[in-house]
């Protein structure tokens, strides 16, 4: 009953603290933006040392993931028919392991996310597009990018509770 009640008033403290800085449900780059704090704000309160963490033999390292986040982000910017920056790595290159430091890290995961984040709106999104040999729209491949940064902000703050780091968006209350 104890350990409940707890549970209970801690989810209640996060969804306190996440609805006084969120600001979803007005559309795609507003939810797009939302994850980009939060992911960067992670990262950031991640000890250094701590990048080099994972769940077990085998697994993306906690620096893997954020560049797995940033590498997908520049990869399905191509796929919607986006011409990338100069620079941004491609799906052949193993950026997503050679890039380690927290600080180089963070660097290109604001990277892609202000190349998200600037590229959108000009994209044509009903354009056709091959993804995966399918053919599909710009806007389905956009909505990957969505999908693919919550699904591993997910994974992260996961990775931060188990390695004990508090995401910062509910430390206040914690």
């Amino acid at each position: 009953m104890k350990r409940t009640t707890l549970a209970l008033l801690f989810s209640a403290a996060g969804y306190v603290a996440y609805t006084q800085t969120f600001e979803g449900g007005r559309g795609w780059i507003s939810e797009f933006d939302h994850a980009t704090k939060q992911l960067i704000a992670l990262a950031e309160a991640t000890p250094a040392a701590k990048f080099a963490w994972r769940p077990g033999p085998g697994v993306r390292s906690t620096s893997e993931v954020y560049m797995h986040v940033a590498v997908g982000n520049y990869w399905l910017l191509g796929q919607a028919g986006v011409k990338l920056p100069p620079g941004a790595p491609k799906m052949a290159q193993n950026t997503e392991t050679t890039v380690t430091a927290k600080a180089e890290v963070i660097q290109w995961l604001k990277g892609s996310n202000n190349a998200v984040h600037e590229a959108y709106p000009k994209v044509d999104r009903q354009k056709a597009v091959k993804f995966f040999g399918r053919d599909v729209t710009a806007d389905d491949v956009l909505l990957r990018i969505l999908v693919h940064n919550h699904e591993h902000m997910g994974q992260l703050i996961g990775y931060a509770r188990m390695s004990g780091v508090v995401p910062p968006w509910s430390a206040k209350k914690e």
